[in-house]
């Protein structure tokens, strides 16, 4: 004789006793997981942003430290008498030479809007301060062979639609 296994099933229960909770956990669950994926799309969105600010700051400063290098390579090429190729469009006559004129780099660079696009202020500061320590504003300018010169330069981080400026104030001597 042949053994036939039992089959032991549990008595399933009608329809009105059965309650879903299952269903309800599931669709708690899944709100809880479009929740997570909200939050965190708005945090990669905002780390995009950050990122994009961050670009535009240094590449307003690295534009505005180019300007400022080209404006020295001008001046040495203006005391040196030589010509290097690649220079900024800095003239003898672009030299601020007086003492007089109170610049500050703060305010000049607080009168720049990112419409302006780049600009360079160049002025030669050795004569404005003797040896002596005081501040001889207005005196006549002296053959020095070492010039000290004030380099200032305003650069936006894309011609066309800038968002964002910088300024380099150097000292550069010869």
């Amino acid at each position: 004789m042949r053994a036939f296994p039992v089959i032991v099933t549990a008595p399933v229960p009608p329809p009105s006793a059965q309650r879903g909770a299952v269903l309800y956990i599931a669709l708690i669950m899944l709100i809880l997981l479009a929740l997570i994926g909200l939050v965190g799309m708005r945090v990669a969105g905002m780390q995009e942003r950050m990122a994009a600010n961050h670009r535009a700051v240094n590449l307003a400063f690295q534009n505005a430290e180019g300007l400022v290098r080209n404006a020295e390579c001008a001046i040495e090429n203006i005391e040196n008498r030589t010509s290097i190729g690649g220079c900024a469009a800095v003239t003898e006559a672009d030299i601020e030479r007086s003492c007089d004129t109170g610049f500050q780099a703060r305010r000049w660079a607080s009168q720049r809007t990112l419409g302006d696009g780049p600009a360079v202020a160049v002025r030669q500061i050795d004569q404005c301060i003797p040896a002596g320590g005081s501040l001889g504003a207005g005196g006549p300018v002296q053959a020095n062979p070492f010039p000290v010169y004030q380099v200032t330069g305003y650069a936006v981080d894309v011609e066309g639609n800038p968002t964002s400026s910088a300024v380099v104030d150097t000292i550069f001597r010869l």
